[in-house]
């Protein structure tokens, strides 16, 4: 093999760098737990009558929904007009 045959040879040889491939698994996207006012939960809730609404916690949304679901239920069972609602944290 003469020396050019070599050189064209080692060029082809040439390999590329292996690149490892990381995968990142995405947080879920949190949802607050809002409490809506009403006329009898006022010693309970200041804050909700002050603002109309009060962020109660901070859950990812399958928890926050049931948590929204089971209080709002509770509420009601009470004979309180209690309103429980999520939407997604910012």
């Amino acid at each position: 093999m003469g020396r050019e045959e070599a050189k064209t040879s080692m060029i082809d040889a040439v390999t590329k760098p292996k690149t490892k491939v990381k995968t990142k698994t995405e947080r879920p996207r949190l949802h607050k737990v809002i409490l809506i006012n009403d006329d009898q939960a006022y010693k309970v809730m200041i804050t909700a009558h002050r603002l109309g609404v009060c962020v109660v916690a901070v859950f990812t949304r399958d928890v926050a929904e049931t948590k929204a679901t089971r209080a709002t239920d509770a509420g009601r069972a009470k004979g309180y007009p209690l309103l429980f609602t999520t939407e997604p944290e910012e």
